[in-house]
């Protein structure tokens, strides 16, 4: 029997109870299939970090790496720790440690679940480059405290970064029905964002068979709300992604039913699946968080494992449940409740 070694890393708040929900639901995706999941939990998060200093130990990253892939829930406590600290402590470093450049968020409207728009025919793939650009982490602060402080961040684009995120975008496209937005605000970003929008245009030399957009930031936005089913693929920078997502979330019908993946593509190491929310404190521990992006991510991470009839059944009794009304609305169903279901629709 193959059996893949899972890394899992609950986090803060309801990251545990949807890793907890997502995991239940992959053993009995892995059952079906005919392979195993063998996880391995830790406890790195923000109660971590004020018990020890860190967000993760300093051998974290290679303790990862021996792993499969990465399964996590939520990071953040913003009353405990910083998000500065939280982010840069753990997501990021993983990220970047681990080549993950590609970072997939799906769009689309689950059956029974009515999104804030009328439309209800789209289905978006938006791919976010995740290791550079607004958050890398260049700059830094000088006269700090002083009337004559100075708040510096560069955003650092590189001809391999952006042309990697690119032709990743256009396989992704070319597998879909073949239309590709590429997102800058090159109008105002003179140098970064018009060098993306030279590389994307030489890129899509090699991709005659797909059809190029060029949008700017605040453009995009205005269309994911106003005309969501004429888009397929989105490619945008990190910063400019990490906005359109939380757009695509809330016409999807919120973060509950946001998943995605930290794509490593070349698989040279672990990548990473996680529910876009974060670890909302103000319902932790009521056991009311929606898990439903949580195991859409662990079905994300099926897929990646080469399990592909198991990840489309995972997500086949997600949509079963969901056009019958369960988890479709904010609150009125319990995580186990919403957890049971998937796993009696999957068996």
């Amino acid at each position: 029997m193959k059996t893949y070694n899972i890394a899992l890393i609950p986090g803060d708040g309801i990251g545990k109870d949807v890793t907890e929900s997502a995991w239940q639901v992959m053993q009995a995706a892995a059952k079906r299939g005919g392979f195993a999941l063998d996880g391995k939990r830790f406890p790195w998060s923000c109660a971590y970090y004020l018990e020890t200093g860190a967000m993760m130990p300093p051998d974290g990253i290679e303790t990862l790496r021996k792993f499969d892939a990465i399964y996590l829930g939520a990071v953040g406590w913003s009353a405990e720790v910083p998000d500065s600290v939280s982010l840069h402590g753990l997501l990021l470093p993983i990220r970047k440690g681990f080549t993950q450049y590609a970072n997939i968020r799906p769009h689309r409207l689950l059956p029974g679940v009515q999104g804030p728009l009328r439309s209800d025919g789209f289905d978006i793939l938006c791919i976010r480059e995740n290791t550079e650009g607004e958050y890398s982490g260049a700059g830094g602060r000088v006269h700090s405290g002083t009337a004559n402080e100075v708040a510096i961040e560069t955003a650092i684009f590189t001809r391999a970064g952006v042309e990697r995120i690119m032709r990743f975008g256009f396989e992704q496209a070319r597998a879909r029905r073949k239309k590709l937005a590429s997102v800058t605000k090159s109008n105002a970003q003179k140098h970064s964002m018009v060098f993306w929008d030279e590389v994307t245009r030489e890129i899509a030399k090699d991709y005659p068979d797909v059809e190029v957009s060029h949008y700017h930031i605040d453009a995009m936005a205005a269309r994911m709300v106003l005309a969501p089913e004429s888009l397929d693929v989105i490619v945008a920078s990190n910063l400019f992604g990490d906005i359109l997502t939380d757009i695509g979330a809330a016409i999807q019908g919120g973060l509950g039913y946001a998943a995605s993946a930290n794509i490593n593509p070349d698989r040279s190491a672990p990548s990473m699946f996680e529910p876009v929310h974060g670890s909302a404190p103000d319902i932790a521990h009521l056991g009311v968080a929606n898990p439903i992006a949580a195991i859409w991510s662990g079905a994300m991470m099926l897929e990646h494992l080469g399990e592909g009839h198991a990840a489309a059944e995972v997500m086949s009794a997600i949509e079963s449940i969901t056009a019958r009304g369960i988890g479709t609305i904010a609150g009125k169903d319990r995580t186990e409740t919403i957890t049971q279901a998937v796993l009696a629709a999957l068996s």
